[in-house]
């Protein structure tokens, strides 16, 4: 059986510090992450002053292979995670990563919307039963400066940041963009936030120029509330033509897009369950029954906590 192995560089300076680990290509069509990871390769390099930082450009080859979200396997990276160093292609690439996670003190997981949804950028972590994990991913998120900051469930399994739970390393994951082009933008972004993160761990001198964005910060604490892939699903197969963007600030009943069956000409209209923030939308036309359409946040004003209890008690704080 041939054993799947990760290529990752690792730099490591003359004085101690944290121990990061930076990771792209979770997904095989996700494509932007990989670029700003070959970007912070170059740089790292030449400005880490504290610490070691780790980069996996590309942790799914199989999938990168095919320019899929899933591998030669059929398996979902990011549903498989611990992994099995044993099984499949996926299962390998999950283990093999599931023990750098453990080496490290912090962890970055870079993704993007992939050739099927656009993203808001956002920062997310899992909310952690302890308080010190916790308040470290806040700031971390804080640190990668994009507009929305988002905690959810901590229960969900196969995640990197499920295995950064259970070993005790604060996390946060990046999402931004997606549709299948490569955009520059999202690249300055994912290194500039890097960089931003690894200077708030004094790691590396603080050269970051750019204005901390006014920013959305909600923490949800209902079920599956990080799961993007359940959100708004279809109510049947088609065409589907959106009609609200990724940004936009949307209300209950507003009209989300419409379905339409190419052969028999049938049409159905999708409307908005909340108010909220559209945080994710789906680009790939055709739909099944069930697909996800895309994501409201609920959200508060910008620069305030907006706290979601279950069942459905809600909390605003500074």
């Amino acid at each position: 059986m041939k054993i799947e192995t990760i290529k990752y560089h690792r730099f490591r300076a003359k004085t101690a510090g944290p121990r990061v680990l930076i990771c792209a290509g979770v997904h095989g069509d996700e494509f932007e992450p990989m670029l700003a990871a070959v970007e912070l390769i170059r740089t790292v390099e030449d400005t880490l002053e504290a610490g070691e930082v780790t980069i996996i450009p590309v942790a799914n080859t199989s999938a990168y292979a095919q320019g899929l979200r899933y591998g030669a396997d059929g398996l979902d990276l990011a549903r498989t995670f611990p992994g099995n160093s044993s099984g499949s292609v996926t299962q390998q690439c999950a283990a093999s990563v599931s023990e750098m996670i453990r080496a490290a003190d912090y962890l970055i997981d870079m993704h993007t919307g992939g050739r099927l949804y656009d993203i808001y950028p956002l920062a997310g972590y899992m909310l952690h039963d302890s308080p010190e994990i916790l308040e470290k991913q806040r700031k971390m998120a804080e640190a990668f400066n994009l507009p929305v900051i988002w905690g959810t469930d901590n229960s969900l399994p196969g995640r990197t940041l499920s295995v950064a739970r259970d070993a005790g390393v604060p996390a946060i994951y990046v999402e931004y963009g997606g549709g299948g082009e490569v955009n520059a933008t999202i690249i300055r972004a994912y290194v500039r936030g890097c960089m931003g993160v690894l200077a708030a761990l004094n790691m590396i001198a603080d050269h970051n120029k750019a204005m901390p964005l006014k920013k959305y910060r909600v923490e949800d604490y209902t079920t599956d509330s990080g799961h993007l892939q359940s959100k708004l699903p279809a109510p049947k197969d088609g065409i589907f033509m959106p009609a609200v963007r990724v940004g936009e600030k949307i209300l209950t009943g507003q009209l989300w897009g419409t379905i339409t069956d190419p052969i028999n000409g049938a049409s159905q209209e999708v409307r908005a369950g909340a108010e909220g923030l559209v945080l994710f939308l789906r680009v790939c036309a055709r739909v099944n029954t069930g697909d996800s359409l895309g994501g409201i946040l609920p959200v508060a004003e910008q620069e305030k906590f907006f706290t979601i209890h279950p069942p459905e008690t809600v909390s605003y704080g500074k």
